[in-house]
C-alpha cells in the first residue's frame, strides 16, 4: 500500500500539507503579475506560460503573449518587466532576469534550506497532497480463461501506478477488477471443465487455460458443438442455477490464480465485481429501457441497436441480441451506471483494442445523462518473441516471465554480492526483478506501444529500476557507515547553508520537485512522468556523490549537512519507488 494511501488519516487539515516547487511557482506567478501590472499591462493567469528550463528554475513566455496583445517587441518588454520586479522578503525566489524575450526566475537560499528541513520533517509523507475527491479506478479486468500474460500486465502496472500516484496526491481511490463471469469465453471454459479433466496440481489459472485451449481445438474441428456453447449462455441469462454455478466455479479458480500473479507484481484490488450481478439485479434490463426511452434505438435483424451517429459513430451499438440475451457492452453500461453512483470520478484503464467500443460506451452514457468515465487507453506491449493469444495457447504467462527475470536477477546479485546468503540473494532478486518489470513498462507513455526486453530492463548500468534501487541502497549504506563511524547523528542540528556546491544545489532542487511531479502525474493521469523523475533524481544523487566527499568531508558542519542531504535523497528515492510500486532495498 502506498505511503500516502490513507489520506484522511494523514491530514486533518490542509495547512499540514507542505508544498515546495508548486509554492515556488505560485510565488513566481504572483511576483510576475505584479511587475506586469506596474509596467501598465494586464494578462490572464493562464497566459503567464511558465515552464522549467535549463537556464533557470522557472521561465515565463509571458512577454511573447504581451507583445502580440500590445504590438511591442517581446525582448524589450521582458527587460522592462524584469526591471519592475520586486522580490518580497522570505520569498522562495532568489532573483529574476531576462534572457532575450524569456523572463527567468531562480530559487533563492530560503527555498533550498526549507526543502532540506521539510523533507527531514515529513519523511514518507513528503509530497502528499491534501484530501480530495473519491475516484473509482478499474484496471486489469482480464478474462478469467487463463493466466495473465505480458499483454495484461501493462494494464495492471499502469493502473496500479496511477492508483498510487492519485492516493499520494490526496484522492480517496477504490480499485476494482471487473470480472467477466458470463461471456462466450466463460461458456467455453465451463464447457471445457465438463469435457476435460482439470489438472489441479497446477496453478489454477494455468489449469483453466489448458482445458480452454483444448476446447477451442475441439470447437474448430466440430463446429456443431458451438450450439452447446450458445445454449449455456442462454441458460445463464435465464438464471439456470446449475449452469451459473458451473460458470462460477471455473471463474473462481481462474481468478484465484490471477490474484496470486498480481500480488507478486505488488498489485492489489479492493473489489472484484462480477458482471452477472447486473443481470441478476435487473440493472441490465433497466439500462436497456433507459436507452430505448431516448428514441435512439431501432431493430436491426431482430437485435436492438443504438444510433450514435450524432456522436460521430457511423456503426450502431448492439445492446440486445435477437434471442433476447444481453451483450458484454450492455452489462458494462449497467456496471458504469452503478460506478457513477459510487464516486466523484471514474477512471478505466483499457487496451487500444477497446478504443472504439469505449467511445461508444461513453456516448451512450452521455445520451442517458450518466457520468462518463475518464479512459486511459494504452497501446500494446510485446516481447521480442512476438504477440500473444490465449485462445491458441501462444503466450508467455506473466508467471513464466517473472520466474525468468527473477532467475536472471539472482545471477546478477550472485556476481555482485557473492559473500551474501542465498536468502539475501533471493530477496533482492525478487525486488530487482519485479522492479525491472514494473519500471520498464511504466516508463513508456501509455499511448506508445512498447517491446519489453527483460535483459535490458535488468541492466544495472542502464537507467532503469535496478539503477534507481541501487541509488537508494547506496544512500542507505552511506548513512549506515556514518553511524558505525559515529560521525552522524540523525537528530542533530544541521545547517543547510553549508550546501553550496553545484551538485548539492542541483540535488536539492530535484528533491523539491517531487510534489509538483505527483501533482502533474495525477492531473494528467500520466504515470510515466513519475518514472522519468525517479531516474533523474537517482542521477542527481549519483552526480552529487561523485563530486562531493560526504563522510570524508572537511569540517563537522559540512559533513553533517551533506549527510542530511543524503538522508533527504534516500527519503525521496524511497517515496518515488514506493509510489511506482517498486521495493526500495536498503542493501543490494
Amino acid at each position: 500500500m502506498s505511503h500516502c494511501s490513507h489520506n484522511a488519516t494523514l491530514f486533518s487539515q490542509f495547512s499540514q500539507v507542505i508544498i515546495l516547487f508548486l509554492e515556488l511557482k505560485a510565488q513566481a506567478e504572483s511576483i510576475l503579475k505584479e511587475a506586469i501590472r506596474k509596467v501598465g499591462f494586464e494578462i490572464e493567469d493562464s497566459e503567464l506560460y511558465f515552464e522549467t528550463s535549463s537556464h533557470a528554475d522557472l521561465a515565463s513566455r509571458a512577454a511573447f503573449r504581451l507583445a502580440s496583445l500590445y504590438k511591442q517587441n517581446p525582448k524589450e518588454l521582458a527587460s522592462r518587466i524584469v526591471y519592475a520586479i520586486e522580490i518580497p522578503d522570505g520569498s522562495y525566489i532568489g532573483k529574476a532576469n531576462a534572457s532575450g524575450p524569456y523572463i527567468n526566475f531562480h530559487a533563492g537560499r530560503h527555498y533550498l534550506n526549507r526543502t532540506v528541513a521539510v523533507v527531514l520533517e515529513k519523511k514518507e509523507k513528503f509530497g502528499c497532497g491534501a484530501p480530495k475527491d473519491k475516484i473509482l479506478l478499474e484496471h486489469t479486468s482480464a478474462n478469467p480463461n487463463g493466466p495473465l500474460h505480458v499483454g495484461h500486465i501493462r494494464n495492471s502496472i499502469i493502473g496500479d501506478t496511477l492508483v498510487r500516484i492519485l492516493r499520494c496526491a490526496g484522492y480517496d481511490v477504490e480499485v476494482q477488477y471487473y470480472v467477466n463471469d458470463m461471456g462466450r469465453q466463460i461458456a467455453v471454459v465451463s464447457w471445457a471443465c465438463e469435457r476435460f479433466e482439470l489438472d489441479l496440481s497446477k496453478k489454477p489459472d494455468s489449469a483453466i487455460a489448458e482445458v480452454y485451449i483444448k476446447a477451442n481445438v475441439e470447437l474448430d474441428k466440430n463446429p456443431e458443438y458451438v450450439k452447446e456453447i450458445d445454449a449455456l449462455m442462454e441458460k445463464v441469462e435465464a438464471g439456470d442455477i446449475e449452469t451459473i454455478e458451473s460458470f462460477d466455479k471455473a471463474v473462481s479458480l481462474a481468478i484465484s490464480g490471477i490474484k496470486e500473479t498480481l500480488l507478486r507484481l505488488n498489485v492489489v484490488h479492493d473489489k472484484f465485481v462480477n458482471e452477472s450481478r447486473f443481470l441478476k439485479s435487473g440493472a441490465v434490463h433497466d439500462i436497456i429501457e433507459q436507452i430505448k426511452a431516448t428514441g435512439r434505438t431501432k431493430i436491426d435483424k431482430g437485435a436492438v441497436v443504438v444510433d450514435l451517429s450524432d456522436y460521430g459513430f457511423e456503426k450502431t451499438l448492439v445492446i440486445q441480441r435477437s434471442n433476447g440475451t444481453s451483450l458484454y457492452t450492455t452489462r458494462d453500461l449497467a456496471y458504469h451506471e452503478w460506478k457513477a453512483s459510487q464516486a466523484d470520478r471514474i477512471i478505466d484503464v483499457l487496451g487500444a483494442d477497446h478504443k472504439f467500443i469505449s467511445g461508444q460506451l461513453k456516448a451512450t452514457l452521455n445520451a442517458i445523462g450518466i457520468k462518463e468515465p475518464e479512459v486511459v487507453i494504452f497501446e500494446f506491449v510485446s516481447l521480442p518473441e512476438g504477440s500473444m493469444s490465449t485462445r491458441r495457447g501462444q503466450f508467455i504467462s506473466a508467471d513464466e516471465l517473472f520466474d525468468r527475470i527473477t532467475e536472471a536477477a539472482f545471477e546478477q546479485v550472485e556476481t555482485r554480492r557473492p559473500e551474501t546468503s542465498d536468502e539475501f540473494k533471493k530477496q533482492v532478486a525478487e525486488m530487482v526483478g519485479m522492479g525491472a518489470v514494473r519500471y520498464d513498462i511504466v516508463r513508456v507513455s501509455p499511448e506508445k506501444s512498447t517491446v519489453f526486453n527483460w535483459k535490458e530492463a535488468l541492466d544495472f548500468e542502464k537507467q532503469g529500476a535496478p539503477y534507481i534501487q541501487y541509488s537508494h541502497a547506496r544512500a542507505c549504506s552511506i548513512l549506515e557507515k556514518a553511524k558505525e563511524e559515529a560521525v552522524w547523528n540523525p537528530s542533530g542540528k544541521i545547517d543547510p547553508l553549508f550546501l553550496i556546491e553545484d551538485s548539492e544545489i542541483d540535488l536539492i532542487k530535484k528533491i523539491a520537485m517531487f510534489d509538483s511531479i505527483i501533482d502533474l502525474a495525477a492531473r494528467e493521469i500520466k504515470p510515466h512522468v513519475l518514472a522519468i523523475y525517479a531516474r533523474e533524481l537517482a542521477d542527481a544523487f549519483n552526480q552529487f556523490y561523485r563530486f562531493v566527499p560526504v563522510i570524508a568531508a572537511e569540517g563537522e558542519n559540512v559533513r553533517a549537512a551533506r549527510l542530511a542531504l543524503v538522508d533527504c535523497a534516500r527519503i525521496v528515492l524511497a517515496n518515488s519507488l514506493d509510489t511506482l510500486g517498486i521495493a526500495a532495498p536498503e542493501s543490494m
